[in-house]
């Protein structure tokens, strides 16, 4: 057993809620589970709210953040957006490139002086042209969270040619996975040598 309050916070939008899911654990709900499993003391709160850009998110995620970390823990943020900003809507993105870039780089930048934080990029929502957005704006949170050190984790590319979880959101509400498709999210970060708490790392 790893001792120890280590508390994380999952921010992001209806990907981090697990939108689709019957289980109700989402992606984040496995990864903590697969922790407490290895033997970690782990709190996982799921701060996922749906259709939330990277505005919405840039407005809430301290306050939110701070609430759960307000006793002596140890804290960690992990933060998932930006699919819903490369929604067009109206004839015009959700949110703009250049404001999503401003917002990434706000974020992840305020964060990383708070606690720990790391970044698993956005996921694609099986529709070609807004996959084809994602993906460009997934290479582009790369470079700003190399720029701020900042582990990030690109998932966009590998899954929108994953032949599972074309079928897990085509099965779903077309946009949104089921239970299989984010086991295959999960199942990526929790091997991700940046996440804190797997079966090799030690505390």
């Amino acid at each position: 057993m790893h001792p120890g309050d280590h508390r994380v916070c999952f921010v992001g939008d209806s990907f981090i809620h697990g939108a689709g899911d019957a289980a109700g654990l989402g992606w984040p709900g496995r990864v903590a589970a697969t922790a407490r499993a290895a033997g970690w003391d782990l709190t996982a709160y799921n701060l996922g709210v749906r259709r939330d850009t990277s505005v919405d998110i840039a407005v809430r995620w301290e306050a939110e953040c701070e609430a759960r970390f307000h006793v002596e823990c140890t804290p960690y943020i992990v933060f998932s957006f930006g699919a819903n900003d490369m929604t067009i809507l109206d004839d015009a993105l959700r949110v703009p490139i250049p404001e999503s870039v401003d917002n990434f780089r706000n974020i992840i930048g305020t964060a990383k002086h708070h606690c720990p934080t790391l970044f698993v990029g956005p996921l694609p929502v099986n529709d070609a042209a807004q996959d084809v957005r994602i993906i460009s704006l997934c290479a582009i949170y790369a470079q700003l969270a190399a720029d701020a050190d900042i582990p990030y984790l690109s998932l966009a590319q590998d899954l929108a040619g994953d032949a599972a979880w074309r079928h897990a959101v085509a099965a779903g509400d077309g946009t949104h996975p089921g239970a299989e498709g984010y086991a295959l999210v999960a199942e990526r970060v929790s091997n991700w040598p940046a996440w804190w708490f797997n079966a090799t790392n030690q505390k």
